[in-house]
């Protein structure tokens, strides 16, 4: 069924005969507003478990724009009365595609995280928890947090890339203001060009800087490190 999120008619015919239901919206102003008229939709068509993509940052004491915003979803289907399971990523390591072109052209990668640091994770390996949550039983009431396998400033991040690519990268470290300055040319929504600098604002006070076991307990296998990610993508990063 193609559709939209905003639009209840169509919410509701694809709801029919579905037991799970997995909720993966992307950032906007009007997340809480479509995340829970379809937990609402739902819950009528007799959905038993509902698994949804929330955000490592998202507790009951965040106030930033978009974690508050998936905390506040996940209060809505915790008190919904059915089966639930929320999957909390932590940074991703996909986000240096968008890096690619400096660091081919001038061998940096331009962030404002100055001394931040995560448990960066390939989406592809949340791809495999959200997999096999949605495949098999004894999630639910489950919150899984999932990282990589280290805890990597930016700064780690350039001397990987240097490392597999057998070329020096450097992290530029940017001033926050310079930052925003340059992502609104891209970024033309108000509220996410500041929500998204709200949210590197916590990664640089060390807001994510924590690893967990949650996938290799999960899958059995370690997560991929960005070594993996990068030597598998190197055709972006090289000329």
């Amino acid at each position: 069924i193609i559709g939209s999120a905003e639009d209840r008619e169509t919410i509701d015919q694809a709801m029919i005969g579905v037991e799970k239901l997995l909720i993966i919206l992307p950032n906007c102003e009007n997340q809480l507003e479509m995340e829970t008229q379809l937990v609402d939709s739902a819950k009528i068509e007799g959905v038993q478990h509902i698994v949804y993509m929330s955000s490592v940052e998202a507790d009951e004491e965040c106030s930033s724009p978009i974690p508050k915003l998936h905390w506040d979803t996940e209060v809505y289907i915790k008190n919904s009365g059915m089966h639930w399971t929320m999957i909390k990523p932590n940074f991703y390591m996909q986000n240096f595609i968008g890096s690619s072109k400096t660091i081919v052209e001038q061998n940096k990668f331009f962030l404002p995280m100055s001394e931040g640091k995560t448990g960066m994770i390939d989406t592809r390996d949340v791809g495999k928890v959200i997999a096999k949550v949605l495949s098999e039983e004894g999630h639910e009431g489950q919150s899984y947090q999932i990282t990589g396998p280290e805890i990597l400033s930016f700064y780690d991040v350039a001397e990987k890339f240097s490392s597999v690519l057998k070329r020096e990268v450097l992290y530029i470290d940017m001033p926050i203001d310079a930052y925003k300055n340059i992502l609104s040319q891209f970024l033309t929504n108000q509220w996410h060009l500041d929500s998204v600098i709200d949210l590197f604002g916590g990664i640089a006070e060390g807001g994510i800087e924590y690893k967990t076991d949650t996938f290799e307990d999960l899958i059995g296998t370690p997560p991929r490190s960005l070594e993996d990610f990068i030597e598998e993508h190197r055709s972006l990063y090289t000329a």
